[in-house]
């Protein structure tokens, strides 16, 4: 297997530590409010990587943090944080908020049929390894005090701007943190802060009563649950500058080298007119889909036709036209099935599907695969074997059987059409008809009812 390693910047040959077993570490949600479908890509992202070792006979461990603690609005140590401006938000506390939008993100990853990590770690549930591992750092010379709390020394690593490419020198003072006069650099950042006493979370630390900074967490769970040299390290490009930046610095503070072998990193998706963002409101949530009437599958099948390093440009046509491909597999692995014969997996046809997954999770060519599949010569019986073997990767519940919501405004419309035909409003049933197929649904009559179905 070949995968893009953002540390070389080059695709390479992925060989783990420890034969035939992966250690993978995804930096997961910050539960301050609903996930939507932007971030819930790149947890789909991740889930194929982890689907694709498993199915090539790798013994996969998944380990994700939740991020209920310490996070800025800014995505870097400046701003409010992001779990106190939840709760004033909504009048809860921080635990109420992190305890509700956790929730919504297991819903979404069920909704999706994203496999649920190994290892779901709340940064909150762990505090001493996090204050171990920054007591390492200071021990080992890579940190310092100031009035703001411990502060990562990044003079003491000569390669710090190596891992994103970052200029330092045009980095103005004040961009990354407010300003403070102890701190030697201005993208020093913060390991444990101690200067904000109204803060709902805090803990006793040998720096103060404090918070951890928001770095702090990945590198202290990803060691503790996969040891201090694992496989492979999962996030946004977003992630690239700031957060994985300090991570690198964070294991080198603490154990004098990079914690991962493989740092992998997904493109966005983004509206056709712009980025998806909570901050504007132009967002769609796992369950907006389904109130608009799709399959949150019809989703995962589009998220299969992009390439997690180019990212996806989301529209509901696009939405409606991977639904229809989606539909249309089910509907040939009903037919197959009602075939009644067992059939075998086509060895020839699972080796192109290895060669797609393989190479840097092609999954637009391993698509192309299964539709070529469809179209073979091969017996039904073999065509449904051999794509519910792809399906263990595809994730698209494809044996099973499953009606598509229909909403609300498209059942009114075929209600009143149904009404119209009977009153012999022919133009009117007619006008509804062209209305409702323009939406992309059909109506099917029969002698006294009426079906709507997906075109």
């Amino acid at each position: 297997m070949k995968l893009y390693n953002t540390l070389s910047r080059k695709k390479e040959e992925f060989k783990p530590i420890s034969e035939g077993k992966v250690g993978i570490y995804s930096c997961g949600p910050t539960v301050y409010w609903n996930q939507h479908i932007g971030n819930m890509y790149a947890f789909l992202c991740w889930d194929i990587l982890v689907r694709s070792l498993r199915y090539l006979g790798y013994e996969v461990k998944w380990v994700m943090n939740i991020t209920d603690v310490g996070h800025m609005t800014s995505d870097e140590d400046r701003g409010e944080d992001k779990m106190e401006k939840g709760a004033e938000r909504e009048g809860l506390t921080v635990w109420q908020i992190a305890k509700k939008y956790e929730k919504q993100f297991l819903e979404s990853l069920e909704m999706l049929n994203i496999v649920k990590p190994d290892k779901l770690a709340r940064a909150t549930e762990h505090i001493k390894e996090q204050i171990e591992l920054a007591q390492k750092i200071e021990k080992n010379g890579f940190a310092y005090k100031t009035k703001t709390g411990l502060v990562f020394d990044t003079d003491k690593f000569i390669d710090y701007a190596k891992f994103a490419n970052l200029k330092l020198e045009e980095m103005e003072m004040g961009k990354r943190l407010e300003v403070d006069k102890d701190k030697k650099k201005p993208w020093d950042f913060l390991l444990w802060v101690t200067n904000q006493t109204n803060h709902q979370m805090l803990w006793d630390s040998p720096w103060g009563k404090g918070f951890p900074g928001w770095h702090l967490e990945c590198t202290a769970m990803s060691t503790a649950y996969l040891g201090q040299k694992f496989d492979i390290h999962t996030g946004g490009i977003e992630h690239i500058g700031v957060h994985h930046t300090n991570e690198v610095a964070q294991g080198f503070g603490a154990f004098g080298e990079n914690t991962a072998n493989f740092w992998l990193h997904n493109a966005w998706l983004n509206l056709k007119k712009g980025k998806m963002s909570k901050s504007t409101g132009k967002v769609y949530t796992v369950g907006d889909l389904m109130k608009m009437g799709y399959d949150p599958l019809a989703f995962r099948y589009l998220v299969l036709q992009s390439h997690y390093k180019k990212g996806l440009v989301f529209s509901e046509e696009s939405l409606e036209a991977a639904e229809k491909g989606w539909l249309g597999l089910r509907k040939l692995m009903k037919k197959w099935k009602e075939e009644g014969k067992k059939g075998r997996v086509n060895g020839v046809y699972r080796q192109k599907f290895i060669e797609k997954i393989s190479d840097n999770l092609a999954m637009p060519e391993a698509i192309a695969v299964v539709w070529e599949l469809t179209k073979s010569d091969l017996s039904d019986e073999d065509k449904r074997s051999t794509l519910l073997d792809f399906d263990k990767v595809l994730g698209l519940r494809l044996d099973e059987e499953k009606e598509t919501k229909v909403p609300q405004e498209i059942e009114k419309m075929a209600k009143e059409r149904w009404e119209a035909k009977k009153e012999k409003k022919w133009q009117e049933a007619d006008r509804l008809r062209l209305k409702i197929e323009k939406e992309g649904w059909t109506v099917l009559d029969s002698q006294g009812s009426y079906k709507i179905n997906r075109l």
